[in-house]
């Protein structure tokens, strides 16, 4: 919150207007609800099942808004985008053995809310990127405090992790700026579906630095998202 209130102010952005207001606090409700469902599945589910329907939910919510609000795309964009939601499908597939459903009504609601998120970036006012992104990390950040005071829960994580913390903070609001960037110069469902196929990236990333094997389906998922990434540019030019 820190650093998005400085940028703020550096660029000379204004409080944000009543109705950017009003979407960032539901952004940063969604966002804590999103988020920490999908912590939660995660630990009482399978991955294999929790990852790809998360991820594809918040990719197909906010496609399917843009559609709506936005209209159809080029032919080539749209199927770039149903190239790339089967991406996320492929790479977020973990090889677990498990077939249980644990987790998955949790995981509907993070994809839900996750998706419905980004919905909600994208209707902030054209240059009003860090105000309102204060204002989201600032809701986020007394939900938090307040869950923890009810619930008398730990808090406090350990000193060695800090700047790992900080780090991810870090890259969570970049990756917010520049989402509300893309939506307010282009549109929401190629923004939206660009953007869910972050798990690519970390695929990529394992395999260099800690040397994690790529499977079949982790293989197939990146080649369809570099045809994707292909299409939807060419799709959009």
């Amino acid at each position: 919150m820190t650093i998005a209130l400085v940028i703020a102010l550096i660029r000379g952005e204004a409080f944000p207007a009543t109705v950017d207001l009003g979407w960032s606090v539901v952004g940063g409700v969604l966002g804590v609800i999103g988020i920490s469902s999908l912590y939660r599945a995660l630990a009482v589910g399978r991955m294999g099942i929790v990852a790809p329907v998360t991820g594809l939910l918040a990719a197909v919510v906010p496609v399917a808004a843009g559609f709506v609000l936005e209209g159809l795309l080029a032919p080539m964009v749209v199927l770039g985008i149903g190239l790339a939601m089967t991406s996320v499908v492929l790479v977020t597939r973990s090889d677990d053995g498990g077939t249980g459903r644990d987790g998955l009504g949790l995981a509907v609601v993070a994809g839900l809310s996750i998706g419905l998120f980004d919905v909600v970036l994208a209707q902030i006012s054209d240059g009003s990127v860090f105000a309102p992104l204060t204002v989201v990390r600032a809701t986020e950040g007394l939900l938090i405090m307040a869950v923890v005071l009810v619930t008398r829960a730990a808090w406090r994580p350990p000193r060695s992790l800090v700047p790992g913390i900080v780090g991810v903070g870090v890259a969570d609001m970049a990756g917010n700026a520049g989402f509300i960037l893309a939506v307010q110069t282009g549109a929401l469902a190629v923004a939206a579906v660009l953007s869910s196929l972050y798990p690519v990236a970390t695929i990529i990333l394992a395999t260099i630095f800690l040397r994690e094997p790529v499977t079949r389906s982790h293989a197939a998922g990146i080649g369809l998202a570099v045809v994707a990434i292909i299409l939807i540019g060419s799709g959009s030019a």
